[in-house]
This record gives structure tokens, C-alpha cells and sequence, in this order.
């Protein structure tokens, strides 16, 4: 026999079994945390800014009609003279109110009111006039009517809306300039009425009204010298 044939056939060898396959459990499923919240902070909306309101001005009145102003005016005079025998006037007011303005000045300064029968107001031929007896100087028709027609000029303006603190002057000219030609010709007129015994109240409308010639002729002046001066000054409104 040859070799081939006396060998011995082994027999293949089983394979190995396969391990044994251990299940492998998955692990536990955690939920995570959920985020925190995270605050949003609103937007911001602006407040609507309201529309500027335009400022509204009450318009004033209309001045009175001229014609309908002097009949008015005519009739407050006849009315002074029926009820109170006089006129209107303004400067005998602002003289008394001067005159007793004085004489308490000076009196405080030399021993109060026992020094007011020695004052210089007192011995001044004008102003003595206002001051003499013990009646009082400012206890007068004229002085009444003063104070009135400033009250009721500045309760008329309120009303007609025309009651306002400034100072008026033209294109050309400026506060200061304006009050100082203010003060100096309220201060020539004050004079000129004295010298003339009356103003524009007690000469042109109650020596008018009585026809009275100097008057008559104090008023004429009153428009001349107007004019004539309007000439000078016209730059300082125009």
C-alpha cells in the first residue's frame, strides 16, 4: 500500500461554537435639564410724543369807532358837570397828589407831622394853595377821577384783551431811547399844563365846552406844536 492510502483520513475539525451574544442593555435615557428661560425684556416703545400745540392768542377787540368815543366822552363831561358842578382835569390831580407828596417828605425829615405846618411845600405861592387848612389835599374830586381812570383804563384793557407789559418803539429806535423821550416829553407837557392852568381834560375839554378862549387857544397850540415836532421825531417810529 502506498503511503497515500495507509495515512489516516482525520476528520475536519468541528468549528467553535460562537460566544454566546450578550445582550447589552442600552443605557437609561436621561432627559436632560430643560434650559432655563431665558427673559427676554420687551422692547422698549417709545411713548408717542404728542404734537406741539401752537399757541392760540385771543385777538383783541377792535378800538372803539372815534366819532362813537368823542359822543361818549362829550356825555361823561356833561354828566361831571350835572352831578358835581366841575369838569374833568388830570394835572390838578397829579399837582395835589405832588404838593402833599412834598410836604410829607419834608415834614419826616424835620420832626414828622408836628413840622408839617413849617414846610417849604407849605410856603410856596403854587403848592401852598393845595395845602392850606386842615382839610385834606388829596380829598378832592379831581384826585377820585384820577385813580378812576386809571383803574377803569386798565379794566378796559384786561377786557379787551389789550393789557400787556411792554415798551413800544419803532424800527429805528430801542427800549431805553424810547423811555427816555417818554420821560422827557410827559415832562414838558406836565409843565406846559401848569403854565397853561389846565391839560388837554381841564383846558381843551372843559374850557372848551364852556367856549372859553384861552382854551380854544391852549387846544389849537396843543395840535400845532404836535405837528410841528412830528416832523423831528417821525424817525423814531417810522
Amino acid at each position: 500500500m502506498s503511503d497515500e492510502s495507509q495515512s489516516e483520513v482525520l476528520p475536519e475539525a468541528a468549528p467553535e461554537p460562537a460566544p454566546p451574544v450578550i445582550p447589552v442593555e442600552p443605557p437609561p435615557v436621561v432627559d436632560a435639564p430643560a434650559p432655563a428661560p431665558v427673559e427676554v425684556a420687551p422692547e422698549s416703545v417709545p411713548e408717542p410724543v404728542p404734537a406741539p400745540v401752537p399757541e392760540v392768542k385771543s385777538e383783541a377787540q377792535p378800538y372803539w369807532n372815534s366819532y362813537k368815543a368823542g359822543i361818549a366822552l362829550g356825555l361823561v363831561l356833561l354828566a361831571a358837570f350835572f352831578f358835581t358842578g366841575r369838569g374833568l382835569g388830570a394835572s390838578g390831580a397829579v399837582t395835589r397828589m405832588a404838593a402833599y407828596s412834598i410836604q410829607k417828605v419834608e415834614a419826616s425829615l424835620h420832626g414828622g407831622t408836628a413840622a408839617e405846618a413849617d414846610t417849604i411845600a407849605r410856603h410856596n405861592t403854587y403848592t401852598g394853595q393845595y395845602l392850606k387848612g386842615p382839610a385834606d389835599p388829596l380829598d378832592d374830586f379831581l384826585v377820585y377821577m384820577f385813580v378812576g381812570v386809571v383803574v377803569g383804563g386798565f379794566i378796559s384793557g384786561v377786557l379787551a384783551r389789550r393789557a400787556s407789559f411792554e415798551v413800544s418803539h419803532g424800527p429805528h429806535s430801542n427800549v431805553s431811547r424810547r423811555l427816555m423821550f417818554a420821560a422827557l416829553g410827559g415832562f414838558v407837557s406836565a409843565f406846559g399844563a401848569r403854565l397853561a392852568r389846565g391839560c388837554t381834560s381841564g383846558q381843551a375839554l372843559t374850557g372848551g365846552a364852556t367856549l372859553a378862549l384861552g382854551s380854544w387857544v391852549f387846544m389849537l397850540a396843543v395840535f400845532a406844536g404836535g405837528y410841528a415836532i412830528a416832523y423831528f421825531v417821525r424817525k423814531e417810529w417810522i
